[in-house]
């Protein structure tokens, strides 16, 4: 059901992979502007209200804890690699269209028309409303059922901030992969075109397509690398919980410390007052410097299986496009060969040639000779003995160079 200032679902209705391929490539290439003043900021809250709003930088900053730098990774203007940054308490998400800001209470992004920003934040609606609607009907069956009756646990719900980046991973891969999708379409038709056929048409078309694969291999290895830095960072991984952050910062400082130090101390007696020491003098507690980040290491294997799965797509299509160029070296090559020895016979040709018209030069001189004074069917026997004895030297020479493997006929 639709909540006050959500954005409505014939507006943002999901559009084809093709169309998503598309308007992704359009977004690349789009030249970008520079912004002036506050800019544009539409928020998502935990209840799946939207709204538009103009924030400025250092509202943003104040709001969200983040240092300028991290809002820089956000601006349209400069180009930064895709990037997720874990901070005390916002998550700063660069994943292709995805520029975003999550909190532990609201999802702020730097509002676009893009029909790739809709389709991600219909995605993330429908997420909170789905999740926000499960508790209730749990509740509404404990209700029904008696207090003896002992329940069964159901799936743990993720906190917010995990559902927003679940959905800021699966609009980027979503985008990834049907860019690939649409990029083999095209490839592997326009390979097996140029192939079969060798011209300036098809070397532009294959041309081209290896520049948008070059172009999406970098992309997609950019978002592999962020999430496998990720998954190898422990640390990383727990300045994500900002949930458990906000509880432990709402409850009562002095009693949540002594509550960890007490189960520090039982569960290592030899140590546990020097780690309560410690974190006393921190500032930080066991609970928020050692979350179980299972959850969110499962949540990120999953996309960065399914990123690995496209990366792995685009290195076969790169590895089909060499083969091909090697295919078409190997095809001039040879054509170059067979113009080569072309040149070799009219060359021999040309010399045989020669020598008969040495042999006509001699009887055309002025001189007297008993020839000139012979039967007419003399003449003819000299001209056909000089064509055979030419045409006699360029079957052998031609044998010739065949035997020595000179010529390829």
């Amino acid at each position: 059901m639709a909540t006050h200032g959500e954005i409505s679902m014939e507006a943002c209705s999901p559009p084809l992979d093709e169309e998503i391929g598309k308007a992704a490539m359009v977004f690349h290439a789009q030249p970008r502007r520079k912004a002036t003043g506050p800019k544009t900021w539409l928020i998502i809250s935990d209840s799946g209200e939207s709204r538009v709003e103009e924030v400025g930088r250092h509202s943003v900053m104040h709001k969200t804890g983040l240092p300028a730098r991290d809002l820089r990774v956000l601006d349209p203007v400069l180009s930064y690699p895709s990037s997720i940054l874990g901070r005390e308490r916002a998550i700063v998400v660069n994943l292709e269209h995805i520029k975003a800001i999550i909190t532990a209470k609201e999802v702020l992004m730097v509002n676009s028309n893009s029909p790739l920003v809709l389709q991600f934040v219909q995605d993330l609606q429908n997420r909170i409303s789905n999740s926000n609607l499960a508790p209730q009907l749990v509740k509404g069956e404990e209700s029904e059922m008696a207090i003896d009756v002992p329940l069964i646990a159901g799936p743990k719900t993720l906190p917010f901030e995990f559902r927003a980046l679940e959905a800021c991973l699966e609009s980027a891969c979503r985008c990834l992969e049907s860019e690939t999708q649409t990029l083999e379409e095209e490839a592997y038709p326009a390979l097996d075109e140029l192939t079969s056929k060798i011209s300036t048409l098809n070397l532009e078309r294959v041309r081209q397509i290896k520049s948008r694969l070059v172009a999406i291999s970098g992309r997609v290895q950019k978002v592999r690398d962020e999430l496998e830095h990720l998954l190898d960072d422990d640390n990383d991984m727990a300045e994500m919980y900002l949930t458990e952050k906000l509880l432990a910062r709402s409850l009562d400082g002095t009693s949540f410390k002594e509550g960890i130090d007490n189960m520090e101390a039982e569960a290592d007696d030899k140590n546990g007052f020097e780690e309560s020491d410690e974190k006393e003098s921190d500032g930080e507690t066991a609970g928020e410097s050692l979350p179980n980040i299972e959850e969110l290491e499962m949540l990120l294997e999953a996309y960065f299986a399914q990123i690995d799965g496209i990366l792995q797509k685009l290195s076969g299509m790169n590895d089909y496009v060499d083969d091909t160029e090697d295919c078409i070296n190997i095809m001039l090559d040879d054509k170059q060969n067979q113009l080569l020895q072309m040149g070799v016979m009219l060359s021999t040709a040309n010399m045989i040639i020669n020598a008969g018209i040495v042999v006509v030069g001699l009887f055309g001189m002025n001189i007297t000779i008993s020839l000139f004074s012979a039967p007419e069917i003399k003449f003819w026997e000299t001209v056909i003995g000089t064509i055979g004895g030419c045409v006699a030297l360029y079957i052998l020479s031609i044998g010739w160079g065949k035997k020595r493997n000179l010529l390829a006929l």
